[in-house]
């Protein structure tokens, strides 16, 4: 079956079963095409959060579609492969999270999205890339233990007088990418723009015009036009880009910009779970009732 055949037979389907699908921007382009939503982490969780749907087809990783279960309880949540992980999020354990609280018991605990359920119930709020500043300047408390990603916690700490007590977590696609290689890509495209996500290296976000998430990098793009721009994040970004500001020409900093994990989620996938309307993703109550409240206090403060 050809994928158009696929994605005519996924939106029908989806018509027929009141679902709505939503994709991260790391998804396959044609993961991404078939999509109603595509989107960064704050944008898909306030869209799991308010939507009409009786089932949220999740094509992310295993903690975005927790999220959107417990952002919407009475949903159907699936996510068409089970085994889509996140290392950085794996980096996190509830137990080591219990111990570092009880060490600092002065400090606030925010975590970023790209953390288990178990991890979230344990914080007192959740961040993203997009709103990780804003989170920690609002939230009370002026130590922050910030988890799990050290890159997006440096970042975090240039613009705030708070105390920032990073985890030692990191994403895997983007710790790898180095200075030494976004010197080498600049000199192949001199007077190219550059902009990267803040879970790159310290180092790389230093040589970089904008350092953004990748809702921030969507905005940014569409108020240059003709530019030529260097794209330090994960492949998949492209195809939003490309999208919304398709006058500019992107380049993709490096060949190791790939989240196999992203690329688990393929349309004959997307296609056997509406048929079958599983997996389900879901939380236990006593983890959801605490995790949500991370959630929930998340886009209180990012209003």
């Amino acid at each position: 079956m050809t994928d158009e055949q696929l994605a005519a037979q996924i939106k029908e389907l989806a018509r027929e079963k009141n679902a709505i699908i939503l994709a991260h921007n790391y998804q396959r382009d044609e993961v991404q095409a078939i999509a109603h939503h595509t989107g960064d982490s704050l944008e898909l969780a306030r869209i799991a959060a308010s939507n009409n749907a009786n089932i949220i087809v999740f094509c992310g990783v295993h903690f975005m579609a927790e999220s959107a279960s417990m952002l919407a309880p009475m949903k159907k949540v699936l996510l068409p492969d089970p085994d889509a992980g996140c290392p950085m999020a794996d980096m996190a354990e509830p137990a080591d999270l219990a111990a570092m609280r009880a060490e600092r018991p002065d400090a606030t605990v925010v975590t970023y999205i790209n953390s288990s359920a178990a991890v979230k119930a344990l914080s007192d709020v959740c961040c993203t890339s997009a709103n990780a500043q804003l989170i920690v300047d609002r939230v009370e408390g002026d130590k922050i233990i910030f988890v799990p990603d050290k890159n997006l916690g440096s970042w975090v700490q240039r613009f705030t007088k708070k105390e920032i007590i990073p985890w030692k977590g990191f994403c895997p696609t983007h710790e790898k990418f180095s200075a030494e290689d976004l010197a080498a890509v600049k000199r192949e495209h001199p007077g190219a723009l550059v902009m990267v996500h803040p879970e790159c290296r310290p180092e790389v976000a230093d040589m970089a015009d904008q350092v953004l998430s990748t809702g921030g990098m969507v905005k940014f793009v569409q108020t240059v036009h003709g530019k030529k721009i260097i794209v330090g994040t994960e492949t998949g970004m492209l195809y939003k880009l490309k999208s919304v500001a398709p006058d500019n020409e992107y380049i993709l900093a490096g060949k190791s910009f790939i989240c196999p994990n992203m690329k688990k989620i393929t349309l004959p996938k997307i296609l056997r779970a509406l048929e079958t309307e599983t997996p389900v993703i879901t939380v236990p109550a006593y983890i959801a009732e605490k995790a949500v409240r991370c959630l929930e206090r998340m886009l209180e403060l990012s209003r």
